[in-house]
């Protein structure tokens, strides 16, 4: 049977011969990785101003009336992994895991498991109801809106979709820490940008680096900096190290010269290279704007062939969003590129330098990001390849970012990711 959490606060702790004992303070609950979190205990304030924690197990009833099970109750003692409903949970923003929102809790759903007896937390109140229930004229309004024909709906979010993440409560569940973890960071961004700054600093905390990484990349670029400022430095040059060559540039960038280069230094050899290399360019050109993050494929090689090469390939493997493959001579320099359907679609003994395209559009480093846009937009390109005067690929302008100077962030968010 479910009752809520408004019902039991301050409510009066009746002993089992009916003596008043005080009232009802917090209910905490002890968090599992399996099932619904369990009554752990009851904090009272006695008739005497005192405090003391009641064990779950003591409680026999939480409505209608708050009764015990033991004439004299005994002292709870803390554990520190419990979850404090009243202190940490209510009125709190959650995030609500299927939904991928942020909520504002207005009221606790607990049910009594008639096998066992015991209490255990199984939602969040969300809706109108649990609010006009907390100000005690749920059944007045009730009546009201039923004269008009119309009910007043409960809406309850499953305690298992959701994951409180203030700053001053332990992150609960470690299965729902991993439901976050697979929400695509366009909405962990949006709910991080709707978050106070210590709960969405907490948040960015239990993910890991790489989808960090990726989130920090989708929120604002007023609050990416302030974010990554936020974490510990050695944790922020991993996440740094996990962006995209060119959003990590463009953070660096705008930092000051001296905390650029501890970051720098913190980073692994082959990414802080990177990173370097290119800072050295113009942010509104092409070499500011490209990404080092391309794959290469050596002439000579059969669509089959190319395909085994490619499955061994480091570059392969950390370009993750891998559709044209660049193929270069013994020299590094661009002779082709081929899409990769193209490669899975031709006759595994038919040659690379026969299906790929050698007619390119190819932009130096140091080409205005307008003209790049204008190029995207002309050619319909997904990418440009950036080349030196000698034609060495040196990275390539992804479309997201070739038009980033030509329409507002909002909605270059809003542009399908083929990068």
């Amino acid at each position: 049977m479910a009752t809520y959490l408004s019902h039991v606060l301050d409510q009066p702790v009746w002993n089992a011969q009916a003596t008043r004992l005080g009232k009802c303070q917090d209910l905490l609950f002890l968090e599992t990785d399996h099932g619904a979190p369990v009554l752990r205990a009851l904090l009272m304030v006695a008739e005497d101003g005192s405090e003391m924690y009641v064990p779950g197990s003591q409680v026999s009833t939480l409505s209608p009336a708050i009764i015990l099970n033991a004439v004299t109750p005994q002292v709870y003692e803390l554990r520190g992994d419990e979850l404090c409903l009243r202190r940490q949970v209510l009125d709190r923003q959650i995030v609500d895991v299927e939904g991928r929102r942020l909520v504002r809790v207005n009221d606790l759903q607990l049910t009594r498991a008639e096998t066992t007896g015991h209490y255990y937390l199984t939602g969040v109140s969300v809706g109108t109801s649990s609010m006009l229930r907390r100000l005690g004229v749920e059944n007045l309004s009730g009546r009201v809106l039923r004269a008009f024909g119309r009910d007043l709906s409960e809406q309850v979010i499953p305690w298992q979709d959701v994951a409180p993440v203030q700053s001053d409560a332990p992150i609960r569940l470690r299965v729902t820490q991993d439901k976050i973890r697979q929400l695509n960071p366009v909405d962990i961004a949006d709910i991080i940008e709707d978050m106070d700054r210590p709960s969405g600093l907490t948040l960015l905390n239990i993910l890991d680096d790489e989808t960090a990484a990726d989130t920090i990349s989708e929120v604002e670029p007023d609050l990416q900096m302030s974010l990554l400022m936020s974490l510990a430095p050695e944790r922020a040059a991993d996440v740094l190290e996990e962006m995209d060559p060119d959003d990590a540039v463009d953070l660096l960038a705008s930092m000051e010269v001296e905390q650029r280069e501890n970051y720098l230094e913190l980073m692994e050899d082959p990414e802080s290279v990177d990173m370097v290399r290119l800072l050295a360019f113009p942010e509104d050109t092409a070499g500011g704007i490209m990404t080092s993050e391309f794959t290469t494929l050596p002439m000579g090689f059969t669509a089959g062939e190319a395909l085994n090469y490619l499955r061994q390939s480091t570059l392969a493997q950390e370009d993750e969003t891998l559709y044209y493959v660049h193929v270069i001579d013994a020299e590094n320099k661009l002779r082709g590129m081929v899409s990769l359907r193209d490669l899975v679609m031709a006759d595994p003994d038919e040659t690379v330098d026969e299906i790929m395209e050698t007619e390119l559009i190819t932009v130096g480093p140091l080409e205005e990001q307008e003209q790049v846009a204008r190029l995207v937009a002309r050619y319909n390109l997904l990418e440009i390849p950036v080349v030196d005067e000698e034609g060495v690929i040196q990275g390539i302008v992804t479309v997201d970012d070739a038009i980033d100077a030509a329409i507002p962030t909002a909605w270059k968010k809003r542009i399908p990711r083929f990068y």
